[in-house]
């Protein structure tokens, strides 16, 4: 038999330990100051959902004023249920746009079959969603991007890309008007899909880049799952290394000077310098 008292207990600290995590995150990298309006991408998913309900309990207790904006990009994908979004957020009481552009008929018309979608439909959602932040005039762009989206894009660059790459926390638009910002870069997957589980977020799924099964994303992501049954703990330390970078022990001869390096050079030593977060 359940016990109601045990599930409040792990509930009240699951939300905790998010908001926590956000927190920590807002303040390593500085992603939202004093006066800033924050427009929340709201796709409908659980990360979304998470990411507009943290910032709003955050910011009833937070030392700083900063508005919140939910905007959705209905892309008008098929069976798109088109009233659930605004009525949850009216029910709440959240300041929102709903936008619609048809990208989904774009995207199904210009990719050949068998391709991947994510690319394209990415630019699509993109530009319209910076062109709405303009029109709002948000000073911050937020994303919700979590822990493990990271990781997935830093192997994918590294297997496929061959950089080492990752989504940052932070960072400007190429055109250097938008600043985008992931508060949830600490926080785990399932994390939040137990958080939306137990807040009861209306979820929509995507019926694009959802339907299609040949994902590198997807298999890389089971890659993760898979080491953290097997190795528990070794997906912390991979995010560990994010924040862990010694470019002297690396090969990139733009980010260090191998060719003018000589004895007693201090750069050298690559000391161990302490990592920017750690996993709790």
């Amino acid at each position: 038999m359940n016990d109601p008292r045990k599930a409040h207990y792990e509930a009240a600290k699951l939300a905790k330990r998010l908001r926590r995590q956000v927190g920590e995150a807002i303040a390593d990298f500085n992603l939202i100051e004093g006066g800033d309006r924050v427009m929340v991408c709201l796709s409908g998913g659980k990360d979304s959902h998470a990411l507009l309900d943290l910032l709003l309990a955050l910011r009833e207790n937070a030392p700083i004023r900063f508005e919140v904006i939910a905007v959705n990009l209905d892309q008008k994908q098929p069976g798109f249920p088109g009233r659930v979004l605004p009525d949850y957020l009216s029910g709440r009481g959240v300041p929102f746009r709903i936008v619609e552009q048809d990208t989904y008929s774009v995207v199904k018309r210009v990719v050949p079959a068998g391709k991947t979608y994510c690319s394209l439909c990415s630019r699509l959602r993109r530009g319209a969603l910076y062109r709405v932040a303009g029109e709002l005039g948000a000073t911050k762009i937020a994303l919700g991007h979590h822990r493990d989206d990271l990781l997935a894009t830093f192997l994918l660059n590294l297997f496929f890309g061959g950089q080492l790459k990752a989504m940052p926390a932070k960072l400007v638009s190429d055109d250097g008007r938008h600043v985008v910002i992931r508060p949830l870069a600490y926080a785990r997957e399932d994390d939040l899909a137990a958080y939306a589980e137990v807040r009861r977020f209306p979820i929509i799924p995507c019926s694009l880049c959802g339907s299609q099964d040949n994902l590198q994303r997807r298999v890389v992501r089971e890659q993760l799952r898979d080491w953290e049954r097997k190795h528990p703990g070794r997906i912390a330390s991979m995010t560990r290394a994010l924040a862990n970078v010694r470019p002297s022990h690396l090969l990139d001869r733009a980010l260090f000077d191998f060719a003018g390096l000589a004895p007693g050079d201090l750069a050298a030593a690559g000391e161990l310098r302490e990592p920017l977060f750690a996993e709790g």
